[in-house]
């Protein structure tokens, strides 16, 4: 019984990786694909200093992180904003040559002083440095299509977009002014 349960598990695990549709994580295609992300503070392109990730899923359903952070390309490159060297993406909760929803979520690597390793941790400091493309539906590649096994979909329909100001926190010293200035108001009623 135990190795009847087993060879059904691999089964699942086998069918479930033979499924998946595959995307090529690259916002730049000539012809094809232009999702340029600026910084809403300078209107500049994002840098280095900014990660990109993939979120996919099923068309209505819920969209999970697909793949790894990638950094945007860094001025003075003619492909600043980009990213281009994310290579071929799996989404698992996608068939092969099905469409998927797809977002490009973007955030700054630091954030006052605090090292960022995901959207959410940078969403939840709530400080801004972050920002979302529109939902794109794009027919995943089929790496199982036969005779010939498909290339991985480019993003097309994928937009460019803007990723939030940087809210600074305050210094101290700025702090301590402001607590005077408050003692002072206080002492004078």
């Amino acid at each position: 019984m135990k190795q009847i349960v087993i060879a059904v598990a691999a089964l699942m695990v086998a069918a479930s990786a033979y499924a998946q549709g595959t995307l090529n994580f690259a916002t730049k295609v000539t012809g094809q694909v232009d999702a340029k992300v600026l910084y809403a503070g300078t209107g500049e392109a994002a840098d280095g200093t900014f990660w990109g990730q993939l979120y996919a899923g099923p068309v209505g359903g819920t969209l999970a992180a697909v793949g790894t952070p990638q950094a945007f390309r860094s001025p003075p490159s003619v492909n600043a904003g980009y990213i281009l060297g994310g290579g071929t993406v799996s989404v698992p909760t996608v068939a092969g040559g099905s469409p998927a929803s797809v977002e490009l979520r973007a955030w700054a690597g630091t954030i006052n002083g605090v090292m960022v390793s995901t959207y959410e941790n940078a969403l939840a400091l709530g400080q801004g440095g972050t920002g979302i493309s529109a939902p794109a539906t794009i027919t995943t590649g089929n790496p199982n299509a036969q005779p010939v096994p498909g290339l991985p979909a480019n993003l097309v329909g994928l937009q460019g977009f803007s990723i939030q100001t940087i809210v600074p926190e305050p210094s101290i010293a700025a702090l301590g002014l402001l607590g005077a200035g408050l003692l002072l108001i206080r002492r004078k009623k």
